[in-house]
C-alpha cells in the first residue's frame, strides 16, 4: 500500500511541475546546469544505465545511493529555508504599504498649506495694485479725451478753413488742409450720434461737394467744349484743382478726364470726317501723324498740370484709338466696294506700326474694362513690331531643314494695345483671303509650267533623291501667308486661310506629285507592262530609265517632306488661331493624300523590278526540267534576275538615302511580289525529273540569299537587313524549298510521301498537293488514291500541325533520297 500510495504521490507531483517550454528555457537561461537531473526530458532509465553500465558496476550500487540521498538532503534544506523565508514576506508588504499611505498623507498636507499660502499673496498683491490700476484707467480716459478735445478742434478749425480757401480757390491749401480734415474726421465715425459731430460731417462733404463743382466749373471754362482752347497754356490754380480732385470723389476726376480728352480730340473728328479726303485707307498714316503731333504738344503745354499718376498721355492715344477704329469702321462699311488688297494691306502694316508705337511709348494701365476689353494677346512670334520679320534666306533655310521654326529669339513682350485699332479690318479681311487664293492658284501654275520646263531632275547619288525645290517655295509662303494673317485675325480669318491652304495642298500633291509619276502604259493599246510582258512573253522589257527612278524617288522624298512639313503647319495654325476655334484646323486629309503618293511611288518601283524579273521566271517554267541530266551552276534565268536587282535597287537606295523607312517598304513590299509569283512559276515546271529538281533547288537557294542581301546589294557598306524583311523572304523562300524538297522525294510509300508533305509544308493542302504531284509527273490516275490519303492523314483543324511541325529539312525519306539530299546541300556549301 506505501508503494502504491508513493507512486500515486510521484504521478500527482509529475503533473504538477510539467512546465510550458518558454518558462523551460527561462529557467535554463538564469540557473545554467549541466545535471542530467535539472533536464525537462529527464528519464530515469537512461539515468540509472548510465550510473551502472555494467554488471560489475553494481558494486558501488550503496556508494551512489548515499550520493543520491546527500543530494535530496541538501535539497530539502534549501527548499525549507525558501518556504520559511516566504512566510514573512506578506507581513513585510503590509508594514511598507501602510507606510507609503502615511507619507502620502503628509505630502498632501504639504500641498494644501502652499495653495493656501499662494492664494494669500494672490489677494496680496491684488490690494496692492488695485489703486495702480485705477490710476492707469484715469490716465488712459484723460488721454483719449484730451486727444479727441485736440482732434474737434483741429476738425472745427479745419472745417472753417476750408470753406473759406474754397470760396478764395486756393486749392493749393485745400489739398492739403482736405486730406488732413478727412483724416481727422475718421476718429469720430464712432461720435457720430452726437448732434455737433454730425454737423461738422455734414459741413466737410457740402464743402466736398461745393470744390468739385466749382472745379468742373474753373476747367470748363478754361476748355470749353465749343470754340477754341483758352490761349496762354494752363494756370497754377487748375494744377492745384487736379490736386484736390485726387482726393475727391474719383467721379469729379473721370469727368475732368473725360471733358479735357474730348475737347483735345474735336479738333481731330473736324479733320477727319468722313466726307474729307483725308479720311480714306490710302492717308491713314495722317492720322497717326496728327496725334503724334498732339502727343508732343500736350506734354509742353499741360504735361505738368495734371498728375503723373493720372497718365493723361496714354489716356489721350487710348480715346484717339477707340475713336479712329469706330470711324474706320464706318467709312469701310461705305466704301467696301473700293477697298483692294494692297490698300488693306497698306492700312494694317501702318496702323499695327502705331500699335507698336503705343506698346513703346505707354505701359497700357489705362485699358480697363472701362475702356477697352482687353484684347488676347497675340503669341510674340506673330508680331513684327517687337521682333525683325524672318529673312527670305533663314525662311529657305527652315523650309530646306522641314521647319516652319525660325531661330528662337528671346520673347518680347506682349502687345497690350495689339488690335485695339486694327480690329476694324478684321470683317474686311475676305478680300486679303481671295488675295491669297488667287496667289497660291497663280504659284501652283508657275510650278507646274516650270517642271514641264525643266524637265524631271537629274540623278543624285550623293545625298539621296533630291526634294523639289518647289515644295520649299510653297510652304515658305504658306508661313508668309500665317504670320501675316495672324497679325490681322485669330478668329475665322485664319479659318478661311487654313482651307485655303488644304486646296492648293491637294493640288500640288495632284498636278505636281501625282501627275509628274512615269506611267506604266505603253503607246499602243494602253496595256500595263505587267499585261505586255504576259502577252508577249520572252520580248524585250519595257523598264523605267535612270531619268524616270530618280524623278519617282524624288517624288517620294518631296511627298515625305510635305507630310512631316504640314502636321507641323498644322500645330503652328493651331497655336495661331483661337482655343476656341483649334478644333476646326484638322490636314488630316492632305497628309493622307501625301501618304497616298509614297505609296503610289513605292508601288510603282516595285512593279518596275518586278515585271524586269518576269521575262526570266516565264523563262524558268519554260525550261524542259525532265532533261536536266547533272546538277551544274545557277541557271540563266537566276543569273538574269540578279542581274535586274542590281541594276536597280542601288539606285533606289542611294536616292532614297534621306528617306530609309520607305527604301524599306520598299524592299518588303518587292519580296512580298516577287516571292509568290515565284512560287507559281514554280509550280509550272513540270515535269521535273530528280535531277531537274536539285538544280532548281540550288537556284531557289541562290535567290534567297540574294534576297537577304537586297537592302544592301552592291554598297560599299553592307548593313544589316530589317528584322521584318528577313523574316518575310525567310518565310516565303522556305516555302519554295520545302515544295522542292518534296518534289525530290520518292513517291512510294505512299504513306512516308504524305506524311513527309505534312511536315515539310505546314499550310498543306490538297490543292498544293495537287501542284506537286503535277511537277513530279504522275498520272491523274496515281493522283486520285494520294488525293484520298491525304485528306484522310491532315489533321484536323488544319492549324494544329502549325504547332506540331516545323520547317525541319531532316524527314524520314528512304536510304537513297537521304543520301542525295546530303550531297546536293554539300554541292551548294562548296558553291558558295
Amino acid at each position: 500500500m506505501m508503494e502504491e500510495e508513493e507512486l500515486e504521490f510521484v504521478e500527482e507531483l509529475e503533473a504538477v511541475l510539467q512546465l510550458t517550454p518558454e518558462v523551460q528555457l527561462a529557467i535554463e537561461q538564469v540557473f545554467p546546469s549541466q545535471d542530467p537531473l535539472d533536464r525537462a526530458d529527464f528519464n530515469a532509465v537512461e539515468y540509472i544505465n548510465t550510473l551502472f553500465p555494467t554488471e560489475q558496476s553494481l558494486a558501488n550500487i550503496d556508494e551512489v545511493v548515499n550520493k543520491i540521498r546527500l543530494k535530496i538532503r541538501r535539497l530539502d534544506d534549501n527548499i525549507r529555508t525558501v518556504v520559511r523565508g516566504q512566510t514573512n514576506v506578506g507581513q513585510d508588504g503590509r508594514q511598507a504599504l501602510e507606510e507609503a499611505q502615511k507619507a502620502i498623507q503628509q505630502l498632501f498636507g504639504k500641498i494644501k498649506d502652499i495653495k493656501d499660502k499662494a492664494d494669500k499673496s494672490e489677494q496680496m498683491v491684488k490690494e496692492i495694485t488695485r489703486d495702480i490700476k485705477q490710476l492707469d484707467h484715469a490716465k488712459r480716459h484723460l488721454t483719449t479725451s484730451i486727444t479727441t478735445l485736440n482732434h474737434l478742434h483741429m476738425l472745427a478749425g479745419g472745417v472753417d478753413s476750408l470753406e473759406a480757401m474754397t470760396r478764395r480757390r486756393q486749392y493749393g491749401e485745400v489739398a492739403n488742409l482736405l486730406q488732413g480734415v478727412m483724416n481727422v474726421l475718421e476718429h469720430f465715425h464712432k461720435y457720430m450720434g452726437i448732434p455737433q459731430i454730425r454737423q461738422l460731417s455734414e459741413r466737410v462733404k457740402a464743402a466736398q461737394t461745393e470744390l468739385g463743382q466749382q472745379i468742373l466749373a474753373d476747367f470748363e471754362e478754361a476748355f470749353p467744349s465749343q470754340g477754341t482752347k483758352r490761349p496762354g497754356g494752363p494756370s497754377n490754380v487748375l494744377r492745384d484743382a487736379c490736386l484736390v480732385a485726387n482726393i475727391l470723389d474719383p467721379r469729379i476726376k473721370q469727368e475732368i478726364i473725360k471733358k479735357f480728352i474730348k475737347q483735345h480730340l474735336s479738333e481731330y473728328l473736324v479733320l477727319f470726317q468722313e466726307n474729307q479726303d483725308v479720311a480714306w485707307l490710302d492717308k491713314i498714316d495722317r492720322r497717326y501723324a496728327w496725334i503724334k503731333r498732339q502727343l508732343v504738344d500736350y506734354e509742353e503745354k499741360y504735361g505738368r498740370m495734371f498728375p503723373r499718376e493720372w497718365y493723361m498721355t496714354e489716356r489721350i492715344a487710348v480715346e484717339f484709338c477707340h475713336v479712329t477704329r469706330t470711324e474706320l469702321a464706318k467709312i469701310m462699311r461705305t466704301r467696301a466696294k473700293e477697298i483692294e488688297v494692297k490698300l488693306l494691306l497698306f492700312a494694317i502694316q501702318r496702323t499695327t506700326n502705331f500699335e507698336g508705337f503705343l506698346a513703346k511709348r505707354f505701359s497700357g494701365c489705362t485699358l480697363t474694362d472701362g475702356t477697352l476689353k482687353k484684347l488676347e494677346s497675340p503669341p510674340a512670334s506673330t508680331n513684327p513690331f517687337l521682333e525683325d520679320e524672318p529673312t527670305p534666306e533663314m525662311e529657305e533655310l527652315a523650309a530646306e531643314k522641314g521647319d516652319l521654326d525660325q531661330p528662337k529669339k528671346p520673347k518680347a513682350p506682349d502687345n497690350p494695345f495689339h488690335g485695339i485699332v486694327s480690329k476694324c479690318f478684321e470683317p474686311h479681311l475676305y478680300v486679303y483671303i481671295e488675295s491669297q487664293d488667287k496667289n497660291l492658284g497663280e504659284l501652283i501654275d508657275r510650278f507646274v509650267a516650270d517642271f514641264k520646263a525643266q524637265g524631271p531632275p537629274k540623278p543624285n547619288t550623293d545625298e539621296g533623291g533630291a526634294v523639289l525645290p518647289s515644295c520649299a517655295d510653297l510652304f515658305v509662303y504658306y508661313k508668309k501667308c500665317m504670320v501675316q494673317c495672324s497679325q490681322l485675325s485669330t478668329g475665322e480669318p485664319m479659318i478661311a486661310l487654313t482651307t485655303i491652304f488644304q486646296k492648293y495642298l491637294r493640288e500640288y500633291a495632284w498636278k505636281i506629285l501625282s501627275g509628274n509619276l512615269p506611267k506604266t502604259t505603253t503607246s499602243s493599246g494602253g496595256l500595263t507592262i505587267s499585261s505586255l510582258l504576259k502577252e508577249k512573253e520572252g520580248s524585250e522589257v519595257a523598264k523605267f530609265t535612270l531619268e524616270e527612278l530618280c524623278l519617282i524617288c524624288s517624288i517620294l522624298s518631296t511627298a515625305e517632306y510635305c507630310l512631316a512639313t504640314t502636321q507641323q503647319l498644322e500645330e503652328k495654325l493651331k497655336e495661331k488661331v483661337d482655343v476656341s476655334l483649334i478644333e476646326r484646323i484638322n490636314l488630316t486629309g492632305e497628309m493622307d493624300t501625301f501618304s497616298t503618293v509614297i505609296s503610289s511611288s513605292i508601288q510603282l518601283l516595285v512593279q518596275d523590278l518586278d515585271a524586269a524579273c518576269d521575262p526570266a521566271l516565264t523563262a524558268m517554267s519554260k525550261m524542259q526540267w525532265q532533261n536536266v541530266e547533272h546538277v551544274g551552276d545557277q541557271s540563266p534565268y537566276v543569273t538574269s534576275v540578279i542581274l535586274h536587282i542590281k541594276q536597280n535597287v542601288p539606285i533606289i537606295r542611294d536616292n532614297l538615302a534621306s528617306t530609309r523607312k520607305y527604301f524599306t517598304q520598299f524592299c518588303i513590299k518587292f519580296a512580298n511580289s516577287f516571292i509568290p509569283k515565284f512560287i507559281t512559276h514554280l509550280f509550272k515546271c513540270k515535269p521535273i525529273s530528280m535531277v531537274g529538281a536539285e538544280q532548281l533547288l540550288l537556284d531557289t537557294h541562290s535567290l534567297k540569299m540574294v534576297l537577304l542581301d537586297l537592302p544592301s546589294i552592291g554598297s560599299q557598306v553592307v548593313r544589316k537587313a530589317p528584322a521584318s524583311y528577313t523574316k518575310i523572304v525567310v518565310k516565303g523562300m522556305t516555302r519554295a524549298e520545302m515544295i522542292l524538297k518534296v518534289v525530290m522525294a520518292p513517291h512510294e510509300p505512299l504513306v512516308v510521301f504524305v506524311d513527309n508533305y505534312i511536315k515539310l509544308l505546314t499550310d498543306c493542302n490538297t490543292e498544293t498537293f495537287q501542284k506537286i504531284l503535277d511537277m513530279k509527273g504522275l498520272k491523274r490516275s496515281e493522283q486520285s488514291s494520294m488525293l484520298e490519303l491525304l485528306r484522310q492523314r491532315l489533321p484536323a483543324p488544319p492549324s494544329g500541325a502549325e504547332g506540331s511541325s516545323s520547317l525541319s529539312l531532316m524527314a524520314p525519306t528512304p536510304e537513297q533520297e537521304s543520301s542525295r539530299i546530303r550531297k546536293l546541300e554539300k554541292l551548294i556549301k562548296k558553291r558558295l
